[in-house]
């Protein structure tokens, strides 16, 4: 029964042998006594026992490869970059990615290496961000040429970090903060600048209206005295006497204003009560002098200038003879 029981078993296992799946999206390699054989694709495959063997199974979804790089600027600046690599093994190429590639994530870090190491010492470190897609592309172009002899197809390669040195990047954060504190002085300065104009145009506006109320104040002040000195005349006061009057009355206006302002703290000098009457003396008896002194200017006889002498009993302002002329 034994020996029955056994070639069964032995049979049902070589029987099994013979049978192999293969899964989605990958395929095998078969060998015949360590010679390529074929390629299955994914399902149920058959293979002879003892005779055939899976050499490999060959992943055929999409891959990535993430290679961190350390390389130097033109401005020498050391940077840190992460470049991801996706790519696939073509399934009509399985058996050269199989058999002519054994390390194919050396080779595409090794090809990254190259094309990074030569392209990013050519730019300065802030071009560096700026043409981070121009790397990836020129990494992508330079990968595809070499990987496709491979089997391999290269679907695209991103720049997806860039680190530089700790203290190069708070410079860079220093330069940009500078910048922008640049920036709001300049518009500080120049908002101020506008409030500094605009308040010079209110106060030069307001001192030509405030001139111009005064110099029609003083014109209406001067247009009253006038009417006032007209009505004095009729009245048999001449106008010296009636300036007096107007003065002295303005005066007393004065005080009056003064003392109605309880906070006011102006003295004025002179302000006792015969100041007033010394005022209006004062000020007739300079006019009356003021025309004497005018009368006798006039009617004054011209007088010969010597020549070399000109003191003051020898001018007369009348005279505008030349002393070196003679006389009639």
């Amino acid at each position: 029964m034994e020996f029955i029981i056994i070639p069964i078993v032995i049979g049902v296992l070589f029987l099994f042998s013979c049978f192999f799946t293969v899964k989605q999206q990958t395929a095998v390699v078969v060998e015949r006594f360590g010679k390529f054989l074929s390629i299955r694709n994914s399902g149920l495959q058959l293979k002879i026992p003892i005779i055939d063997r899976i050499a490999g199974r060959v992943n055929l979804r999409i891959q990535q490869l993430d290679v961190i790089i350390e390389t130097k600027t033109k401005d020498n600046v050391f940077v840190k970059m992460k470049v991801s690599v996706q790519f696939k093994v073509i399934q009509e190429k399985v058996y050269e990615a199989f058999y002519k590639l054994e390390y194919p994530h050396d080779q595409i870090t090794a090809y990254v290496f190259d094309v990074v190491r030569a392209e990013v010492p050519k730019l300065k470190l802030d071009d560096v961000f700026e043409r981070k897609d121009d790397i990836a592309i020129a990494v992508k172009r330079e990968l595809n040429e070499a990987m496709m002899t491979y089997g391999y197809d290269i679907i695209n390669t991103l720049v997806t970090d860039i680190d530089p040195d700790m203290q190069v990047k708070n410079a860079m954060n220093r330069i940009n903060a500078a910048d922008r504190e640049k920036t709001a002085a300049e518009f500080e300065s120049e908002a101020q600048r506008i409030r500094i104009v605009a308040k010079a145009k209110a106060e030069a506006e307001s001192k030509r209206l405030q001139g111009q109320g005064i110099a029609d104040q003083r014109r209406e002040i001067a247009r009253g005295l006038v009417e006032s000195v007209e009505v004095l005349n009729n009245v048999g006061i001449n106008s010296q006497e009636a300036s007096a009057l107007i003065v002295v009355t303005q005066h007393y206006d004065t005080l009056q204003a003064i003392g109605a302002d309880t906070n006011s703290n102006l003295i004025l000098l002179p302000n006792s009560p015969q100041a007033g009457s010394d005022m209006l003396n004062n000020m007739v008896a300079s006019f009356t002098a003021s025309n004497q002194v005018g009368e006798v200017m006039k009617n004054a006889p011209k007088r010969i200038k010597k020549k070399n002498d000109h003191t003051s009993t020898d001018y007369n302002p009348s005279d505008t003879s030349n002393p070196e002329e003679p006389t009639s």
